[in-house]
């Protein structure tokens, strides 16, 4: 049975020639026949398909770097040159001088002079070292890098290290004196320094209350009165003296530009034919004093705060400065 239907299928086929391959028809889809137009809209929508999800990680990518940059920007608050030299910027009573390897990595940071932070409430501008030249700020008594400095009472272009702020204040107070008498023909004056204990202990208590509360009398400095007698606790004298001269002039005034017995003397010296002779008086360490208790306490709460913490405690000093006194004498 199978080897008739074998039989049977070869001669079925018998008489029948393959088909030659170019009498075939052409196929119609290959690629190569397809019309460049069509292809070309193809290639065009494939591009703008790979362009969008290449504009897409891109839109994703510049929103992270923008998210990341705002996020330092906020973080170490650059300041740049055209912005610390504009004369709007108002620059922190505190400067710390600071390495500037330490942000040279940081991108934000690039091209600036200094970061600002705020620490225990006082804003600090953390100036790169290399920009201290370039700053035109003078640092006293010089320019060290990890330092900090204060804003001087009178020249906001004047720094001075933290630990030389009161001791430059009592060697400026002392010359001012001396060139007052000077100035108003002194033949010799001499100025005593006199801190009394009792007048320490209750100083130490009013400033701290006052500088703890905020309240406003500690920023003026008060004249702190005691009914009990004080005990003398440091003293010390200067005496210097002059050719004298028949004709006094006003001198400039820093320190004591506001003390009412500096005033009276100058008054009497210039304006009253030159009647004075001599002339004792006392200046409270309040009438001039280097910076309030408050301002004291502010300081010493950013230092207590910072990284590199000092020994140093401006509040303490502030307190025995007001309770010092000077006695002035003046002999024409």
């Amino acid at each position: 049975m199978k080897k008739q239907n074998e039989t049977e299928l070869i001669e079925q086929n018998e008489g029948v020639t393959p088909a030659d391959s170019s009498d075939l028809p052409a196929p119609t889809d290959t690629p190569e026949k397809k019309s460049p137009t069509v292809w070309k809209k193809a290639s065009d929508l494939g591009k703008k398909m790979a362009d969008g999800i290449s504009d897409g990680f891109k839109a994703m990518s510049d929103k992270n770097k923008a998210k990341k940059l705002q996020k330092e920007l906020e973080k170490y608050r650059p300041v740049f040159p055209e912005q610390f030299f504009d004369p709007a910027f108002h620059r922190p009573n505190m400067i710390v001088i600071v390495d500037d390897a330490t942000y040279r990595n940081i991108e934000v940071c690039q091209g600036a002079i200094g970061c600002l932070e705020t620490k225990g409430g006082m804003e600090i501008l953390n100036l790169f070292d290399e920009f201290v030249t370039e700053s035109k700020v003078e640092f006293v008594p010089s320019a060290t890098c990890n330092t900090v400095y204060y804003v001087d009472n009178f020249d906001r272009n004047r720094f001075i290290r933290i630990d030389c702020i009161f001791s430059k204040a009592h060697e400026e107070k002392l010359a001012e004196l001396g060139h007052i008498a000077f100035s108003l023909g002194a033949k010799r004056y001499s100025i005593e320094i006199v801190e009394a204990e009792s007048e320490y202990k209750s100083a130490k208590k009013s400033i701290n209350n006052e500088s703890k509360i905020g309240n406003k009398s500690a920023q003026s400095g008060n004249d702190f009165s005691l009914q009990q007698s004080s005990t003398n606790q440091r003293s010390g004298k200067t005496v210097s003296s002059f050719k004298g001269n028949a004709e006094p002039k006003i001198p400039t005034l820093k320190w004591f530009a506001y003390d009412d017995n500096i005033k009276r003397l100058i008054e009497m010296r210039c304006e009253e034919a030159h009647s004075i002779k001599s002339h004792t008086m006392e200046l409270s360490g309040s009438s001039s004093a280097t910076m309030s208790a408050k301002t004291a306490y502010a300081i010493d709460a950013a230092l207590s705060s910072m990284k590199n913490k000092t020994n140093i405690t401006l509040e303490k000093q502030a307190i025995r400065e007001n309770s010092c006194k000077l006695i002035f004498e003046v002999i024409f």
